[in-house]
């Protein structure tokens, strides 16, 4: 079991970065403070959210539909964050494993990074743990991860090409 944070390689910067926070109400007592966590990443490390960055959605089976939609609206990362705890039945396998298959594939079509801030725990304590707890935030671990990969992506994707003008011979 991995409890390492998020440990970036050198101090990043969300200015004038464009973020999305998607988080899930079920759980809210987990996801509540993963969205702090995040907010918190977010503001130390220079970014702004306008109105209606973040987005809260009913579950984490809502993820992959909802990210499609945000990936053309002009993002520069999109930061995921629920909470999906196992019960008695095997309807946690479906829910978890949709939502990662759904948000990669979103990611993946879209260009759009996708931070993946989704605890998949055996146990309400676990969950937690990674929500402010003894485990750190996962929703600050998840928002900077996201910074990362919009700051990466832009310093390797190609400048749009503009075309130079002639002079006029004179």
């Amino acid at each position: 079991m991995s409890t390492d944070t998020y440990n970036p390689p050198a101090p990043l910067s969300a200015a004038g970065l464009r973020l999305a926070v998607v988080v899930s109400r079920f759980n809210s007592f987990v996801t509540d403070r993963l969205r702090e966590g995040a907010l918190d990443a977010i503001a130390k490390a220079g970014g702004t959210l306008a109105e209606g960055d973040v987005i809260q959605i009913p579950g984490a089976w809502e993820f992959p539909v909802t990210v499609r939609a945000l990936a053309h609206r002009g993002y520069d990362a999109i930061i995921c964050l629920g909470a999906v705890i196992r019960g008695d039945t095997p309807h946690f396998d479906y829910v978890a494993g949709e939502a990662a298959r759904g948000i990669a594939d979103a990611s993946a079509a879209s260009g759009v990074p996708m931070a993946f801030g989704i605890l998949t725990t055996n146990t309400v304590e676990q969950a937690t743990d990674r929500a402010g707890g003894k485990h750190g935030n996962k929703g600050y671990d998840a928002a900077m991860t996201a910074i990362e990969m919009a700051l990466t992506l832009r310093a390797i994707r190609p400048q749009r090409f503009k075309p130079r003008r002639r002079r006029a011979r004179a």
